[in-house]
């Protein structure tokens, strides 16, 4: 599977509170349950107007299709290149 990174555009997501982002991760894994086992939610970042979220998928439609069911703002979906960190630079 790649891994891509997802770009969702949502208003106030970070004054989202704890029971609203619960609610959302519970519709994310039921619809994943849904699609099976090529598409894999790894984490999301939530910042104040946005989400970025990591997935593992075998197709990035599997990953469209997901925003489609659940209703979900998908405004860019980016495959993964190369992972970088400290330890790159050493």
């Amino acid at each position: 599977m790649q891994r891509y990174v997802i770009e969702r555009n949502l208003p106030n997501a970070g004054a989202l509170d704890e029971a609203q982002l619960r609610e959302l991760a519970s519709k994310s894994n039921d619809i994943l349950v849904t699609l099976g086992d090529d598409v894999r939610w790894v984490e999301s970042y939530v910042t104040e107007d946005k989400l970025y979220c990591v997935y593992e998928a075998t197709d990035p439609d599997l990953i469209a299709e997901h925003a489609r069911r659940g209703e979900f703002p998908c405004d860019r979906v980016s495959e993964v290149r190369t992972i970088i960190n400290p330890q790159t630079g050493t």
